[in-house]
């Protein structure tokens, strides 16, 4: 793959830093995104990318990032929509704030974000809207989760459409139960963990999955090899499903 510019969402952990780190070491350029910024600077300096404060929740701040980058010239051959939120909640319980909240961030954040940054994709661009095994797999507690990941992938279907002219393609990664910090900011103890994990020992993988094993479907959908693709969705969940 030639020398590209990526932009990862939600970059300070996770599948989305493992992502950033793995392109910076192919000589790419990458900008990230975060909300924390005492985090946010520290993974800019580690990493040495570019990094803007911009949460998903915050439509003006979406705004400022995609304004910023078009007065600043730049040019983005990929962008990966990773960043997003997971708080379980049991159906019969779940509030209104929850319910708008994590349609806000995983949904509405996205959509505002794509939107904005449409005058510095290049021709062609690709996108790769992180999703989850949760739009098709039922789990306890993921009702609003679920939702959110499903509302973006029928977003995504229109938008291949819409943007055909302008030579982006969308396609989509969903990753199965995979260890990042998703678990904690959860509230998941060490051991609702370690059982949860000790569990996917029984899948065709024979282990839990981490964030580096999402690195290849994504790179592979960011790249040339791709052109064709709309809509194409990669399960990256180690049998699981099976």
């Amino acid at each position: 793959m030639n020398q590209k510019t990526f932009l990862i969402t939600g970059a300070t952990s996770g599948i989305g830093f493992t992502l950033a780190k793995h392109c910076v070491d192919l000589g790419h350029n990458v900008i990230i995104t975060g909300r924390d910024q005492s985090k946010l600077d520290r993974v800019s300096v580690a990493l040495g990318v570019t990094g803007y404060l911009v949460d998903n929740a915050d439509m003006g701040q979406i705004r400022w990032l995609g304004e910023t980058l078009k007065s600043e010239g730049k040019v983005i051959d990929g962008v990966v929509l990773n960043a997003g939120i997971f708080y379980p909640d049991v159906f019969s319980e779940t509030t209104p704030d929850a319910f708008d909240t994590t349609m806000t961030i995983n949904t509405k954040g996205p959509f505002f974000t794509l939107q904005a940054l449409l005058p510095s994709l290049a021709k062609p661009a690709s996108v790769v809207f992180i999703s989850s095994i949760a739009v098709t797999k039922s789990f306890e507690g993921c009702a609003t989760y679920a939702a959110s990941k499903a509302a973006f992938e029928a977003i995504v279907r229109v938008a291949n459409m819409e943007l055909a002219n302008t030579e982006v393609r969308i396609n989509i990664v969903r990753p199965g139960v995979t260890a990042t910090e998703i678990q904690s900011k959860a509230g998941m103890t060490k051991e609702q963990e370690d059982s949860l994990f000790e569990s996917l020992r029984a899948t065709p993988l024979g282990r839990g999955l981490n964030s580096a094993d999402h690195v290849g479907a994504i790179m592979y959908l960011l790249g040339d090899d791709s052109i064709a693709l709309r809509n194409a969705v990669i399960e990256v969940e180690g049998g699981y499903l099976l």
